[in-house]
């Protein structure tokens, strides 16, 4: 029989390799953020995805894989900057969207603080219906989280201003709406689409696509990576970053088009105003980025004719795509489940010219692209095989 004080020291003894046990299992799960939020389970792809924010960047929204251990030398992750539609100073117009295009492997540093205590609800025209607004065909969906003053915080307050409590710098430099004279102003019930600037064209003088938040993203991105305390030290590939957005964060994105860094840009739902020889129009052949693809969302998306009209000016040898969605309007899929349709035609082409990926090319090459055999899609292109 043994000794009482022998028991207990066995007792004792397995009580704390139960708890070592538990810790070193607590300790191989990746640690979720402060702040963050777990999207759709984290997205479809290989990658579960966290949408957080980082205490060096309050002023952005991070969307990446969870578990970061898993990138490094010979793995890097590719960085995306992403605008917002309606120049919104959040991307809850688009979370559904993002998750699933970091959940294959990005870093996707977005405009506006993260809202990561806002569950997300479908509005209309991003489930992939196509509501009819007013004769607007293809209808003017909300996004961006809605109108300020309570409402759900999206829609920037004019006259360069941001929403209290948001941080972001005035003028549109984190997202918000620049000054501007809005001359037709924004159609009833937009909330964060395509302003309509009256009197069609922008000139060459005033943008409503401040690039200066995706500037942020984008340096903040390369000096983290060179940061030796920061968790993303050499883990990303600042030789391989994509300017991406909807609407004016389209425009956001066509406006790093000076920005030899960014490898590609991708504009969705948008493109430049007018048809005249603008400052902006005429950018488009001075262009310094290795591709471009516009997404747009058929004849119904307001997007549609100045889309359309920058990708037929695309000359040179610069590999530009144009795909569409019929029928999807302005709103395109960014809150159907795992960010529909557009997700996996943005998420191929993010592989395709940022990983090098030869399978996610096929989306777009050869006499059969896979876009073209999607339902509803259409797709054309210039200097790609």
């Amino acid at each position: 029989m043994q000794k009482p004080y022998l028991l207990t020291t066995i007792i004792m003894r397995k009580q704390m390799l139960f708890a070592a046990a538990a810790v070193m299992a607590i300790a191989s799960v990746p640690a979720l953020a402060q702040n963050s939020r777990i999207v759709e389970e984290g997205g479809s792809g290989p990658y579960k995805a966290i949408m957080m924010e980082e205490a060096s960047l309050t002023t952005h929204t991070i969307f990446r894989p969870q578990d970061i251990s898993k990138f490094g030398k010979g793995n890097l992750l590719p960085v995306v900057v992403w605008g917002n539609g309606g120049c919104a100073n959040s991307p809850s117009g688009h979370v559904n969207f993002l998750n699933e295009v970091a959940s294959q492997g990005f870093l996707i540093v977005a405009i506006g603080p993260s809202n990561y205590q806002q569950q997300e609800a479908p509005r209309p025209g991003q489930t992939g219906d196509v509501p009819r607004m007013g004769g607007m065909g293809g209808g003017m969906p909300q996004m961006g989280g809605g109108m300020p003053g309570g409402m759900g915080g999206g829609m920037p307050q004019m006259g360069g201003q941001r929403p209290q409590g948001q941080g972001a710098p005035q003028g549109g430099q984190g997202g918000g709406m620049p000054r501007m004279g809005m001359g037709g102003g924004m159609p009833g019930g937009m909330g964060g689409g395509m302003p309509q600037m009256g009197g069609g064209g922008m000139g060459g003088g005033m943008s409503m696509g401040d690039p200066a938040g995706l500037k942020q993203a984008l340096e903040w991105a390369i000096a983290q990576n060179a940061d030796k305390n920061s968790p993303y030290y050499g883990k990303l590939d600042i030789d391989n970053i994509a300017a991406a957005g909807m609407s004016c964060g389209g425009l956001q994105a066509l406006h790093m088009s000076d920005d030899a860094r960014i490898k590609t840009i991708m504009v969705m739902n948008s493109g430049y105003f007018g048809t005249d020889e603008s400052e902006d129009k005429a950018s488009l052949a001075k262009l310094k980025q290795k591709s471009i693809i516009w997404i747009l969302g058929g004849s119904t998306d307001i997007a549609w004719d100045n889309g359309n009209d920058d990708f037929k000016r695309m000359a040179g040898t610069m590999p530009a795509c144009l795909v569409s969605l019929d029928g999807i309007g302005h709103g395109g899929t960014y809150m159907q489940p795992n960010g529909g349709d557009y997700a996996k035609v943005a998420g191929a082409w993010l592989k395709w010219w940022l990983k090098g990926d030869k399978e996610a090319s096929t989306m777009f090459t050869g006499s059969e692209p896979g876009v073209s055999k999607m339902a509803g899609w259409s797709i054309e292109r210039k200097n790609i095989k």
